[in-house]
């Protein structure tokens, strides 16, 4: 999952639909998120090479040796660590609503526009009461979904609701702002060795990775499929639950 999201940023409602096609399902909290481990921002002394080696340390905990991986958003950047430096424990990689390493794009689709990344920016202050906080993070879902699909802000509501009642805090995580400004451990070179088999997911409406970040990444990738669906934004809302989750069930069938 993204920065500073916890195991429930993935919605019950589709990972039910990976079980229900045979998997095997693992969410887990990052440091800093959740039930994790956390420090101060000012002391989280890490980087996204940290949270791969995080996620062997899941497979490991669980006695999975291989394992087909899901990453988004800044969890894609984790899944292609893990493809270039941890390969041996990958059945396959699944990466949605992310760039590549070397965050580079295509000229065919500029990000949507800087008013909406304004938006979300003026969005970052978190709320004083779980209220105040909830109403927040609502309000930057808006954003982050996208003009082009039906918003149902109920479904958001629920999905932080059960965020707040896992992590036993309605206190944002803080941890990962710094990773943003943290050098990348890996870039478009090492993508190209990567062989693992690969699906891409973007979105059309995504604020932060536009189409042309998928097409990148997808042809850096020696062996990568591209889906895209023009209307997603940054966020899964149960509307295209099924699409993604058949996408990937179907990417697993041909790697198993």
């Amino acid at each position: 999952m993204g920065a500073g999201a916890a195991a429930p940023g993935w919605p019950d409602e589709f990972v039910e639909l990976l079980v229900e096609g045979g998997c095997r399902v693992i969410r887990y909290d990052h440091r800093d998120t959740g039930r994790s481990t956390a420090v101060p921002a000012a002391e989280a002394d890490y980087d996204l090479g940290d949270l791969a080696r995080d996620a062997v340390a899941v497979l490991d905990a669980h006695g999975v040796d291989r394992a087909h991986v899901v990453g988004m958003s800044m969890g894609g950047l984790i899944g292609q660590l893990l493809a270039v430096d941890h390969a041996d424990r990958l059945r396959s990689l699944t990466l949605t609503h992310t760039g590549a390493l070397d965050m580079g794009t295509t000229d065919e689709n500029p990000a949507v526009g800087p008013e909406r990344l304004t938006r979300v920016i003026a969005l970052a202050e978190p709320g004083a009461t779980e209220e105040a906080e909830l109403e927040r993070r609502v309000a930057l879902w808006r954003e982050l979904h996208g003009d082009a699909l039906p918003f149902d802000p109920a479904e958001y509501l629920r999905l932080e609701r059960r965020v707040i009642a896992h992590a036993g805090t309605f206190l944002p995580s803080t941890g990962h702002i710094r990773l943003a400004s943290t050098p990348l451990p890996r870039g478009a070179d090492d993508l190209r060795t990567a062989t693992t088999p690969t699906l891409v997911v973007q979105g059309g409406q995504d604020p932060f990775f536009p189409l042309g970040h998928g097409r990148h990444l997808a042809g850096l990738l020696p062996d990568a499929r591209l889906l895209e669906i023009p209307e997603l934004g940054h966020a899964l809302p149960a509307v295209v639950h099924r699409r993604v989750a058949d996408a990937i069930l179907d990417h697993l069938r041909r790697h198993p």
